[in-house]
C-alpha cells in the first residue's frame, strides 16, 4: 500500500531593513519652546519699534508691572491659576491625541456646578469654609468631568470628531449659564447670580501671614494651590504609573496599545473626563477666589483657547505647564 508522503511548504516571508531614524536630543523640545518665545518677543519688538516705541523700556514696564513687586506678582498669580488648570486639562486629553478644544465648555460648567452647591442651595451659608470648598470643588469638577464625557463617549462609540464635538459643547455651556443667571438665579435683572457668602469664597494665602510670614501681603487665593497640586499628581499620572502608560501609548501607537490588549475606547472616555474634571477645577477657583459669583462673561474670557496654547508651549509636561501659565499671567 502506497503512501504518500506530504511534503512540507515553505512560505516566504520579505523582511524590509531600514536604517533607524535619528532622534532628537533630550534638550531639543525644550529648546524649540524656549526659542518660540523668544521669536515671538523679538516680534512685538519689532512691531513697538514700528510705532515708534522702545521695545526695551516696553518690555521692562511689563517685568515690572506683573512680576515687580508682591502686590503685582500676586495679581499674576491669580491670572495664571485658571490658565494653568486648563493648561493641564488639554494636555492629559492632548498627550493621548484627543484634541479637547472645549476647555473652555468644561471650564464654564465647573464654575456651575461649584455655583449649584451656594445658589440651590445644597448647603446653607453659614457652612464653614473646610467644608464648603471641598464640596463645591467636587461639584465643579464633576461638572467639568461630564462635559468631557459627553464628546469622550461620542468619540469611543460612534467616532464623532472631538474637535467638533467639543467646539459646539462650549456655545451650549455659555447658553446653559446664561439660561439660569437670567432667570432662577439672575440678581436685579442682571447678567448675574447673587454675590457668594464669604463662606463659600477661597482663602488667600495672604488670611495665613500670622502662621507663615512670608505669605505676608499675598492676595492669591488657594487655587494657586489647587493648581500645583493637579499638575505634580498629573506628572505622576502620566510618567509613572500604568494607565499613564497605556495613554502615552495610545497616543504614540494605537495600533500597538490594540495588540497589547489595551482598551482604547475606555481610555477615551476616561480621558476625556478627567480632562473636563481637570478644566472643571478651573471654573471653580475661578468662581469662588475671584468673581464670588456666576457670571458668564469673566469666566467665557478665553481661559481654555490660552490653555491650550500654554500646554503646547510646556511640551505637554504638567510640571512645566505650572511655570509657562505664570509667564502668561504676567502678559495678559
Amino acid at each position: 500500500m502506497n503512501k504518500s508522503i506530504s511534503r512540507p511548504r515553505w512560505t516566504s516571508y520579505r523582511i524590509k531593513i531600514e536604517p533607524r531614524l535619528d532622534q532628537p536630543p533630550g534638550w531639543y523640545p525644550a529648546a524649540v519652546s524656549i526659542g518660540a518665545i523668544i521669536v515671538a518677543l523679538l516680534l512685538g519688538g519689532i512691531l513697538i519699534a514700528f510705532a515708534g516705541g522702545n521695545p526695551f523700556l516696553s518690555y521692562a514696564h511689563i517685568a515690572r508691572a506683573s512680576f515687580g513687586e508682591i502686590g503685582v506678582f500676586s495679581d499674576t498669580i491669580v491670572k495664571a491659576t485658571p490658565i494653568m488648570l486648563a493648561a493641564l486639562a488639554c494636555s492629559v486629553a492632548f498627550r493621548m491625541k484627543l484634541w479637547n478644544i472645549g476647555a473652555e465648555g468644561q471650564f464654564i460648567m465647573g464654575a456651575f456646578g461649584a455655583s449649584v452647591i451656594v445658589l440651590a442651595p445644597v448647603l446653607p451659608a453659614e457652612t464653614t469654609p473646610w467644608l464648603f470648598i471641598p464640596v463645591m470643588a467636587m461639584a465643579g469638577m464633576a461638572a467639568g468631568a461630564v462635559w468631557g464625557f459627553i464628546p469622550g463617549y461620542l468619540k469611543a462609540k460612534f467616532n464623532v470628531n472631538e474637535i467638533i464635538s467639543t467646539l459646539m459643547l462650549n456655545y451650549i455651556a455659555i447658553a446653559w449659564v446664561n439660561y439660569w443667571i437670567f432667570g432662577v438665579w439672575t440678581e436685579g435683572g442682571f447678567q448675574m447670580s447673587a454675590k457668594f457668602p464669604e463662606t463659600a469664597w477661597l482663602p488667600r494665602l495672604s488670611d495665613y501671614a500670622s502662621t507663615i510670614p512670608i505669605l505676608r501681603g499675598l492676595t492669591t487665593h488657594l487655587g494657586l494651590l489647587l493648581g500645583i497640586v493637579a499638575a505634580v499628581a498629573l506628572w505622576f499620572v502620566v510618567f509613572r504609573s500604568r494607565w499613564g502608560y497605556e495613554i502615552r501609548l495610545i497616543g504614540d501607537n494605537p495600533r500597538a496599545a490594540q495588540y497589547a490588549g489595551i482598551n482604547i475606547a475606555r481610555n477615551t472616555i476616561l480621558v476625556m473626563a478627567l480632562s473636563g474634571a481637570l478644566a472643571g477645577l478651573g471654573g471653580m477657583s475661578e468662581v469662588t477666589g475671584v468673581i464670588h459669583r456666576l457670571q458668564t462673561a469673566p469666566l467665557a474670557a478665553g481661559y481654555g483657547f490660552t490653555g491650550i496654547i500654554v500646554a503646547w508651549l510646556a511640551k505637554l509636561n504638567p510640571l512645566v505647564i505650572i511655570l509657562v501659565s505664570i509667564l502668561f499671567g504676567g502678559l495678559i
